[in-house]
C-alpha cells in the first residue's frame, strides 16, 4: 500500500466556444479532447465538451455558428469564466464584417462582460490566411476592447495539436489568474473582512 494521498483538485472552468458556420470550432476541440478529425460533424444547435489539462478542465460550450443559430446565441449565455472565439483565417472581407458585428455583440452581453477573451485565428496554414496581428487589426480590437478584459489573438491549426495545447495552457493561466483575482476580491467585500477593517 501506499501512502500517497489523493490527487489535488484540478479547477473546472465553463467556456463559452463561438464563431461563424465553418471557422472550425468542432475540430479544434476535437483535437485538443483526442476525438477523431474525421467524425466530427458541424454543430447545430449547442455541444458540451470536458478537455482535461493538467492544471485544469475545460467546460467548454460551443454553440453553432450558423445563420439561423447565431440571432439565438444569447439564450445559451450563462455562467462562463471565459470566451473562446473562432475565426476563419482566411474569411473574405465580407465574412469579417459579420465576424465584427457577431463578436461585439456577444461581448457586449452583460453575462459575459469582462471574461478574458481568447481568439484564434484558425487554418492559418491555408492559402490567403490572414496574420493574428492583420485579424486584430481588421477587426479593431484595441479600439474596441481594450482593457475591458483580458485578451489575446492567436493563430493555429487544426493540423499543429502540440500549438493548441500550448495555446490553452497559457490561456488556461489567464483563467486562474481571474479566478484568483475574483477570489481576493471577494475576500475583500466580505461582511467579516470589513468589519475585522473597522476594529
Amino acid at each position: 500500500m501506499c501512502c500517497k494521498g489523493p490527487n489535488p483538485t484540478r479547477p473546472n472552468f465553463s467556456i463559452l466556444c463561438i464563431g461563424l458556420e465553418g471557422c472550425g470550432k468542432s475540430s479544434i476541440l476535437a483535437v485538443l479532447s483526442g476525438d477523431d478529425l474525421h467524425k466530427v460533424e458541424p454543430t447545430v444547435g449547442f455541444s458540451i465538451k470536458a478537455i482535461l489539462f493538467e492544471d485544469c478542465i475545460l467546460d467548454v460550450k460551443e454553440l453553432g455558428g450558423g445563420e439561423k443559430v447565431r440571432p439565438y446565441w444569447d439564450r445559451y449565455f450563462q455562467v462562463f469564466q471565459g470566451i473562446i472565439f473562432v475565426v476563419k483565417s482566411s474569411a473574405s472581407d465580407e465574412e469579417m464584417e459579420m465576424v465584427k458585428q457577431e463578436l461585439f455583440k456577444a461581448l457586449k452581453h452583460q453575462q459575459l462582460k469582462g471574461l478574458p477573451l481568447l481568439l484564434l485565428a484558425n487554418y492559418s496554414d491555408v492559402e490567403g490566411a490572414r496574420s493574428a496581428e492583420d485579424i486584430t487589426s481588421l477587426l479593431e480590437l484595441e479600439k474596441e476592447i481594450g482593457e475591458t478584459r483580458r485578451w489575446e489573438v492567436l493563430s493555429c491549426s487544426i493540423h499543429d495539436k502540440e500549438g493548441l495545447r500550448e495555446i490553452f495552457s497559457n490561456y488556461n493561466k489567464d483563467l486562474m489568474e481571474t479566478l484568483e483575482t475574483e477570489i481576493e476580491k471577494r475576500k475583500n467585500n466580505s461582511p467579516q473582512h470589513s468589519h475585522s477593517n473597522r476594529v
